[in-house]
């Protein structure tokens, strides 16, 4: 399980979004694999909390571009009509999801 985690995150957070670009934007998959990608930008907020990184801490509801109300901006950005709109908001609710996992993983 001690590697599993690190895999399953790392993996999830820069391997999967080309997977998901490869599924949905089959013509464009790399370009949009990398506006997927680059929403792990939203980790950006991690650098407002103290300390910035702690292995313990589930970033689900304690960072501000990992709460509720992110989640529905994120939600709200998909009906925008611009592809890279979109793919920015799959790769935000993606990571997410991924973090989520994360703090599932952790409460083992």
């Amino acid at each position: 399980m001690d590697l599993l985690q690190p895999i399953l995150h790392y993996g999830g957070h820069w391997l999967a979004p080309f997977l998901i670009a490869a599924i949905v934007w089959r013509r464009n998959w790399l370009r949009n694999g990398a506006v997927i990608a680059a929403a792990n930008l939203i980790d950006l907020d991690h650098l407002l909390a103290d300390p910035i990184f702690d292995p313990e801490r589930c970033s689900i509801g304690f960072h501000l571009l990992h709460g509720w109300e992110a989640a529905l901006a994120y939600v709200l950005m998909l009906l925008i009509p611009r592809w890279w709109v979109r793919a920015f908001a799959v790769g935000a609710l993606w990571h997410l999801a991924v973090d989520y996992g994360d703090c599932l993983m952790q409460a083992c």
